[in-house]
Parts: C-alpha cells; structure tokens; sequence
C-alpha cells in the first residue's frame, strides 16, 4: 500500500511539474524582445528543515546548491525553473513540546528539488546594463517536485515555493542574486530514517490533514547568473521596413 501510495504521488507531482513548465512555454510566446533569452546560473547558500523535529529558524542548517534558468518576460516578470539540492537535519530537543515518553530523537537526509516558479518584479529591473533599474527586489511562488532518497523509504512529495529575492545588474550579462524561500509541501515524512526510535511521522497521532501538520523547508541562495542564447537580430529585414 505504501509503496503503490509513493506511485501515485510520484505521477501526481511529474504531471503538476510538467503542466507549469507548459505554463512557462505559453509565457516565452509573449516575451519582451531584451536582446537575450534566458539567464542561466548556479547558487550556493544553507538549507533548514521544519517539522517535528525543529521549530527554530536556521537551526540544524545544511549546505544547499541549484541551478537555475530564467526567463525575462519583462522588466516586471520572470519565469524560472530551478533544479536543487539540500540536506536537511533535525533534533527534537529544537522542537518546542515534548514528544511522547519525553523521548527525543534527531535525522539527518539530502533532498532533491525540481520546481518551476514565477517573479514579479516590486521595481522594474533593465535587461542593459546601465545607471537605471540595476537593482530591483522581487516576489516569487511556483510549484515543484521533491525526491527524498534512503534511508528509510525513496519519497516523493509536493512543494510550494515562496520568498523573496534581490537582484542586481553587475555587470553587463551577469546579474548577482540573494534569495530567501520556503518550501511548503504535502508530506510529513521529512524527517522519517530508517531505525528512529521515537518515529517523526505523526509522533503526536494527530489525524488532521492541513498543512499544519506538514513539514517544510527552506532555502537562503546567493547565486550568479549569465545571460545566454542572444536572439539573432534580423536586421536586413527590419532595414527593408
């Protein structure tokens, strides 16, 4: 049952990730002509997992790494998909309550993240680099697929990006970001290895289904990002015009 349960999560979150970069095609066709298609970068930064083991911002942090391209819609909207990688850990004596018999117990495990987001610019951020809009914050939210190996069980789970970020034109085609996310999914065995005596799925019995009683994660990136895929110019053809 578990194993045929862990199936269909898994078509569940390909076809939710496959219908948003199917989003993000539709998006290319309406793209503001900048000179460069996409941006394509890497990021380092640490990772922290919330849960039943751990309440505490940053505390427990991994190292975390992605890789990412990005769509420049417009100077107001981006899209991305980011493929990532995290470990994640946690102790129950970081988690305020005690779990039952005032056992405690901690786990340690990689994640591996999948998702495509969208960005939305709070200040209008110029494709050139010039003197104007270098610097511009930005919303972001998306949807993704996650992967837990060993130990324990292979799980699946579906994430829900949202943070903040910054962004600034260094120099021209290289843009330096800092970026701040939470990860919002739809399992609570995060924090499940194998022999973990007391278990951390569902250590309190609680039945409810809400996101509450799910776990989640974070992820704070430093990334630099080169603009690539110059669109050829048709100048003979816009000289005849």
């Amino acid at each position: 049952m578990v194993r045929q349960h862990n199936q269909n999560l898994h078509i569940m979150t390909v076809k939710t990730v496959l219908l948003g970069i199917a989003l993000i095609a539709g998006a290319f066709a309406h793209a503001q002509d900048n000179g460069y298609r996409f941006e394509a970068g890497l990021g380092g930064g640490a990772s922290f997992y919330m849960g039943d083991a751990n309440r505490r911002l940053y505390s427990n942090s991994n190292g975390a790494a992605a890789l990412m391209l990005r769509y420049n819609v417009n100077p107001r909207f981006s899209t991305r998909a980011t493929l990532s990688a995290a470990g994640l850990s946690g102790d129950s004596r970081n988690a305020f309550g005690q779990l039952p018999l005032d056992e405690q117990t901690r786990f340690s495990r990689s994640i591996y993240e999948l998702s495509v987001q969208a960005e939305w610019g709070f200040l209008a951020y110029s494709p050139f680099f010039s003197d104007e809009d270098r610097l511009a914050p930005y919303g972001l939210a998306g949807i993704g697929a996650a992967f837990m190996p060993e130990p324990a069980t292979n799980d699946w789970a579906l994430c829900l990006p949202i943070g903040l970020g910054i962004r600034y034109r260094l120099a021209p085609r290289v843009t330096l970001g800092l970026e701040w996310s939470m990860r919002f999914t739809g399992s609570d065995r995060l924090d499940v290895t194998d022999n973990m005596t007391p278990g951390l799925e569902d250590p309190m019995s609680i039945k409810g289904k809400g996101i509450k009683n799910k776990d989640s994660y974070s992820l704070t990136m430093l990334y630099l990002s080169f603009d690539v895929f110059e669109k050829p110019c048709n100048c003979n053809d816009e000289h005849r015009r």
